[in-house]
């Protein structure tokens, strides 16, 4: 008996394989030099997945960006609509553009442009996805939890620091106190040691604040110490790596059930 191999193999390209049952497929928009939110994400979705038997899969596309600076920053968020094409190819189910600073640049509400974008590139595409960026989901979460003041820790120069806080502010969350620690090289933002972090936390100016925002940076590895902070200082932890974890968790219709990862991610807000 003989097969016909080209008309398989069109046939295989016409046909939609049917999503496993029990799993999720998350794509990620990240910059060319990050290291941190395709470990991150994939940690914290693995305790969720221990605790509810839902599975999770990533699939990422990387937009250039090599300097934590306007220009550099500016050209990554002209890449977003390409690399949501890219990643809507995988037909993942939510897309979470990873980069907080890259939207904030670009000017106040930036975020919901960018996901309008990103959101009509992979529709364009034939692969409708919900969207969240790292930029939106800060700004959101801080307003579901309730925390009109914050505290905040960024890796950036002053000035990108001072726009990130100015942004914020536009949402009408207050930045009651702010530090930079002022790392311009994105690869070296990623080797930023997080056991620092609970230090540098306990020397920011707390008073009235209702949260700290750890790591206003997908870059800055923070995970390890979200839970030790928050235990310690008794405010709400939240980080940009948390926040998209929740929002999409959200996205897909799933109760957030992580520990060890801030009262953000334990259950049910409330």
């Amino acid at each position: 008996m003989t097969t016909d191999l080209s008309i398989e193999a069109a046939d295989c390209e016409d046909t939609q394989a049917a999503k496993p049952a029990g799993s999720s497929r998350i794509g990620l928009i990240v910059p060319s030099s990050n290291t941190t939110m395709e470990t991150e994400l994939p940690e914290l979705f693995r305790r969720q997945s221990e605790a509810t038997g839902h599975r999770y899969t990533f699939h990422s596309a990387r937009a250039g960006m090599k300097l934590v600076n306007r220009e550099e920053l500016a050209a990554m968020v002209g890449q977003a609509a390409d690399c949501a094409v890219a990643v809507s190819d995988a037909d993942v189910d939510v897309i979470a553009y990873a980069c907080l600073v890259a939207v904030m640049a670009q000017g106040p509400g930036a975020h919901k442009e960018s996901e309008a974008v990103i959101a009509e590139a992979a529709r364009t595409n034939g692969h409708p996805a919900e969207v969240v960026s790292s930029a939106g989901a800060l700004v959101r979460t801080l307003q579901a939890i309730g925390a009109h003041r914050v505290a905040i820790v960024t890796p950036y120069m002053a000035p990108l620091t001072k726009l990130v806080r100015e942004y914020i502010e536009g949402e009408g969350i207050e930045v009651v106190d702010s530090v930079a620690l002022e790392v311009p090289d994105n690869l070296a933002v990623g080797r930023l040691d997080p056991e620092q972090l609970p230090a540098i936390a306990r020397g920011l100016k707390r008073e009235g604040a209702e949260a700290i925002v750890l790591s206003a940076c997908v870059q800055m590895p923070s995970l390890a110490a979200v839970q030790r902070v928050e235990d310690e200082l008794g405010l709400a932890v939240v980080t940009a790596a948390t926040a998209t974890t929740y929002e999409v968790l959200t996205a897909l219709g799933h109760q957030p059930a992580i520990p060890g990862a801030g009262r953000l991610l334990a259950g049910p807000l409330g």
